[in-house]
């Protein structure tokens, strides 16, 4: 396979699993280019790419300026905050007055479900996904499946268990169709209130006991609680939530294996994780940053490579 399949990255669901394998392959290439000392290669010189995001955001923006500035791509950055959108604007008059300025490519997060792929219907341009609301997060959950495959040399037949705020999650829905798509068998374990009933649907298990899931698992993938999300309080308090779900060093200790630590950030330390654990040698949280580097310059040149076929 030399090209995607797809004209747009919206979600994994709408990914084969070929696609991934591709931007894997095409991955490796970067990750050996960002490695240089000259870290730029003039692969999408002709492209222009507008980073919209309608939410906060620190590393998935800046790891996204970085791959399209280290393909050598002109960049333009839009925040909501100090944009039309605050006088009454639509998404639609945003994007479209944007693309009349010749843009190629769009990367959105925007706090809606769905955002990328109602614009993706109405614009003439490639729609990346950089997170639509608690739906899904794509580029974050093939960051992670190839730092998995870094660390433990495939994703196949390995076990992983997600662990936390499940329900509002774009991180844990985008990585269960990531690691079920490559074979991997995959655990949740968090509060009651914070798994989502059709969640079992999706062939994957619950599992309500951190040490029973850490116990069985190759690799652990520690969530934050999404304060942000959550109306009404989901749990008693954070104290009893880092007692019964928060990874310390004694227990990661206790294991009779050393598994595989991953977070997507920000890190509530001492809520979720330890710093101890955070920092240990089993954390592979620096290497996921670096690999988004990598992963996000693959799609946005295997999808540029669309646009200069048209």
């Amino acid at each position: 396979m030399s090209e995607l399949s797809v004209d747009h990255l919206l979600g994994i669901k709408y990914l084969q699993k070929e696609d991934i394998e591709l931007i894997f392959k095409t991955a490796d290439h970067f990750k050996e280019v960002i490695n240089r000392p000259i870290k730029k290669v003039p692969s999408l010189r002709d492209i222009t790419i507008a980073n919209l995001f309608f939410e906060n955001s620190t590393r998935t923006r800046l790891s996204f300026e970085l791959a399209e500035k280290r393909l050598s791509a002109d960049v333009v950055n839009f925040s909501a905050a100090s944009s039309s959108v605050k006088k009454g604007e639509t998404l639609i008059d945003t994007v479209n007055n944007i693309l009349s300025m010749k843009v190629d490519m769009v990367v959105m997060r925007h706090p809606n479900p769905g955002a990328g792929i109602f614009l993706s219907k109405h614009v003439k341009a490639s729609i990346i996904n950089a997170g639509d609301g608690a739906h899904e997060h794509p580029t974050q959950a093939l960051l992670d499946s190839y730092s998995i495959r870094e660390r433990l040399g495939g994703v196949e037949g390995k076990k992983v268990v997600i662990v936390g705020d499940i329900l509002h999650s774009r991180v844990a829905l985008s990585n269960i169709f990531a690691l079920r798509l490559q074979g991997a068998q995959v655990k949740v374990c968090g509060p009651k209130t914070l798994i989502p009933k059709y969640i079992t649907s999706l062939g994957v298990e619950v599992e309500p006991n951190l040490k029973k899931a850490l116990e069985w698992c190759d690799v652990a993938n520690m969530l934050r609680v999404q304060n942000e999300r959550m109306e009404i309080s989901y749990f008693p308090s954070t104290r009893e939530y880092v007692q019964l779900f928060g990874l310390n060093k004694a227990l990661l200790d206790s294991l009779d294996k050393k598994i595989v630590i991953m977070h997507p950030g920000p890190i509530n330390r001492g809520v979720e994780i330890t710093s101890d654990v955070a920092d240990s040698d089993q954390a592979i949280i620096l290497d996921q940053v670096q690999n988004g580097v990598a992963i996000r310059m693959a799609v946005i040149y295997l999808l540029a490579s669309k646009i200069k076929q048209v």
